[in-house]
C-alpha cells in the first residue's frame, strides 16, 4: 500500500478504537501529509472569525465558523455553508483550536452524507500546558506546519 492508505488507514484504525461516528482521526502531521498526498482533499477550520485573526491561519484552509464570534452560539448555518464550499464525496478533515469543535463538525458532517470526515487531533493550538496556556503541547503550530498571522 502507498503512503497515503497507511496514513488512512491509521486514522480509520483510531476512530474504530474509539467509537467514533467518522472515518477517522489524524495528528496534525498527518493531516499535513494527506494535504500533500490527496490533492482533492480538503481542510475545514472551523475556529472563530478572531481565532484566525488574533491566534493565525491555516493557508488554503476554508474557514468556516462552528460556533460564532462574538456570541459563541453555534453557527446554524454551518452545514449550509460547508455544503456550498466542499463536496460531499470529498476527503475533509477538520480542525480547530483543540480537536473539540472539529470533532462535532466531522460527526456533524458524517451525518449529512459526507462521506470521508477526518477529524484533526490535537487542533490548532494543542492542549492546556500545566501553566494554563496552549501553543507548547501539541497542535498544528507546535508540529511546524505551515501557518500565517
Amino acid at each position: 500500500m502507498g503512503k497515503l492508505s497507511d496514513l488512512l488507514n491509521l486514522a480509520q484504525a483510531r476512530a474504530s478504537d474509539r467509537g467514533l461516528p467518522y472515518a477517522g482521526a489524524l495528528t496534525p502531521s498527518e493531516a499535513y501529509e494527506v494535504l500533500q498526498l490527496a490533492p482533492g482533499a480538503r481542510l475545514v477550520d472551523v475556529r472563530t472569525r478572531a481565532e484566525w485573526d488574533w491566534v493565525g491561519r491555516i493557508p488554503g484552509a476554508i474557514e468556516i465558523e462552528w460556533n460564532t464570534y462574538p456570541g459563541g452560539q453555534h453557527n446554524p448555518d454551518f452545514l449550509s455553508q460547508l455544503k456550498r464550499q466542499v463536496d460531499a464525496e470529498s476527503l475533509v478533515m477538520f480542525i480547530c483550536r483543540s480537536g473539540v469543535r472539529s470533532n462535532n463538525a466531522a460527526s456533524l458532517a458524517s451525518e449529512a452524507g459526507f462521506t470521508a470526515c477526518y477529524n484533526v487531533l490535537e487542533g490548532f493550538e494543542g492542549d492546556i500546558d500545566a501553566f494554563g496556556q496552549r501553543g507548547k503541547v501539541g497542535g498544528w503550530r507546535r508540529a511546524g506546519l505551515p501557518w500565517r498571522s
